[in-house]
């Protein structure tokens, strides 16, 4: 049985996840689709709008195989180490043979030149980085810069700026870097830009049906042509019981938080310099909400999305210290599967014959090295903080992490 892997947030799941879904088969040849999902948190810093397993089931009812959350370390981090993750652990599976992920370019070739130089550093591309980094850019944006500098081609600067290449690049660099067997392929974006908020005739981006379902008191009127009809029909059943879900509903959390710590403790969290934790500790006063101390806390150096992830790290307790024992030691330790297809139980006999890190079903049962407990626990946290969330904003009963079923449709 031939699988492909897909890295996906389904924020929430819509139509252009279902062509994603049906391209990866159709361009790969596959029989299977393995989806690794961020859970709870997503890579631009924010809580999900729905929880994992509303999520996960939209996926399942249209078409993937077998669901497995990313680990929240790498699920709010930076481009980077989220492809990293991702890849890692759809590597250590050893029964996928393909990835496929969309893109703004489409063009495979194009994407892996940039990879090889991101992943080999020639001398050229080390020095401009070098440069830009001492000019004050974050380390995103001197990569971003150097890359730019080393090809000098306007082409290839335009794929540059748009995050579903970069991604994309970063995806391709890890398979590299794993020496994977895996097979990379891209498929071009339809219509909607990853930011787009204005909803298109039936391909939309997540974040315009987010900003309908936050803002409208009608949003199934406006959606209907947006979704597949099982992820409709999810969303309608759960509104407002259990999302939306947004990062102002962490905001006493995370200002209670922030005022237990210390400037010292808070340069332990993962990405949080000397400088910023000042920053954080002489602005405490000015509290308001999440997004609000986001926009305070930006600069022209730090975007909005970088402090939300930032501060994300700290409020699910995402240490440096860990984070750089994962990195060392592996990455990935364990695939917590969230659901699957009883019509592809063959996916899950490939799984246990073949992977090379445990596989989860009952949270009870995991028996992991102690970079893999750590790591669990961290994911354990954080979907309990999301649930603490709507169970206080929707009174909803709250589902310990411990009796979430796995899922099967």
């Amino acid at each position: 049985m031939k699988t492909v892997g897909l890295i996906t947030e389904y924020n929430p799941f819509h139509n252009g996840h279902l062509y994603h879904i049906e391209q990866a088969k159709k361009v790969t040849g596959a029989e299977a689709v393995i989806v690794v999902m961020s859970g709870n948190y997503v890579q631009r810093g924010t809580p999900a709008i729905m929880p994992k397993h509303l999520r996960a089931k939209a996926a399942l009812e249209s078409g993937a195989s077998l669901v497995i959350e990313l680990p929240v370390c790498y699920a709010c981090g930076s481009a980077e180490f989220f492809a990293k993750g991702a890849v890692s652990l759809l590597h250590q599976l050893h029964c996928v043979d393909a990835l496929c992920f969309g893109s703004e370019s489409g063009d495979y070739a194009q994407l892996e030149r940039i990879a090889r130089v991101a992943a080999d550093e020639p001398a050229e591309y080390q020095a401009a980085l070098k440069q830009f980094l001492k000019q004050g850019n974050s380390f995103p944006l001197a990569r971003q810069k150097a890359l730019k500098h080393y090809f000098a081609d306007e082409q290839l600067e335009r794929v540059l700026e748009q995050p579903n290449n970069i991604l994309g690049i970063e995806y391709i660099k890890a398979l590299y870097q794993l020496n994977s067997s895996i097979k990379g392929y891209t498929i071009p974006r339809k219509n909607s830009g990853y930011h787009d908020t204005r909803l298109r005739d039936s391909l939309s981006s997540a974040s315009a049906i987010r900003e309908v379902l936050a803002v409208s008191d009608m949003p199934f009127e406006l959606l209907d042509q947006q979704l597949p009809p099982a992820s409709a029909a999810i969303l309608r059943d759960h509104y407002k019981t259990r999302y939306p879900v947004n990062s102002n509903d962490l905001s006493l959390l995370l200002n209670y938080k922030l005022l237990s710590l210390s400037r010292e403790s808070l340069a332990q969290y993962v990405d949080i310099s000397p400088e910023l934790a000042n920053r954080i500790t002489n602005s405490l006063n000015d509290y308001l909400s999440f997004d609000q101390f986001c926009e305070l806390l930006k600069t022209r150096d730090i975007t909005y999305s970088r402090i939300s992830r930032m501060l994300l790290h700290i409020l699910l307790d995402l240490k440096k210290e860990d984070f750089q024992t994962f990195c060392r030691t592996g990455y990935t330790f364990y695939a917590h599967i969230l659901g699957f297809r009883k019509d592809c139980t063959k996916v899950l006999t490939l799984l246990n014959k073949y992977s090379q890190i445990p596989l989860i079903t009952r949270l009870s049962t995991a028996r992991l090295s102690k970079p893999g407990e750590i790591m669990l626990q961290q994911d354990i946290l954080a979907a309990d903080i999301y649930e603490t969330v709507i169970t206080a904003k929707y009174g909803d009963p709250f589902i310990n992490e411990y009796t979430q079923p796995l899922l099967t449709v």
